[in-house]
């Protein structure tokens, strides 16, 4: 993992992006980062020789919360330790910015990976307001 490097907030193209979604996500739909990213607090993206590999947002509610979303790892370099790297990122960029408190969902195929990085489960309610088309 020596040869990937880590930014906070680069410049990022929505075709970089929608190319790292779509094959890391099948279901992925080409979309617009431009406004989600422009209201985050923070967000880090990993590139290996100028290519995205990795990516992470961090949203928050302007004060105390922050939440982890859209942890996303090239296929090819899964498995490498980038995604715990991203997030170690993402929750210094949330510390730095006064958060007390970073959230994730604990999705059962990620419960083992956020509970390696510190993370403990947690009751929440959720609340969906549209169905995915």
């Amino acid at each position: 993992m020596n040869d990937i490097e880590f930014a906070v907030r680069p410049t990022i193209s929505d075709d970089a992006l929608n190319d790292l979604f779509a094959l890391a996500w099948p279901a992925h739909e080409r979309r617009t980062f431009t406004r989600v990213l422009s209201r985050s607090l923070s967000f880090v993206v990993a590139f290996h020789a100028q290519q995205v590999v990795g990516f992470v947002n961090v949203a928050w509610d302007g004060g105390s919360h922050a939440f982890i979303l859209d942890p996303t790892v090239h296929p090819h370099y899964q498995r490498r330790g980038i995604g715990s790297a991203l997030v170690h990122h993402a929750v210094t960029a949330a510390t730095e910015n006064g958060v007390e408190w970073v959230h994730v969902d604990f999705e059962p195929h990620l419960s083992a990976f956020y509970s390696a990085l510190g993370f403990r489960r947690t009751d929440a309610g959720v609340l969906r307001l549209r169905t995915p088309q």
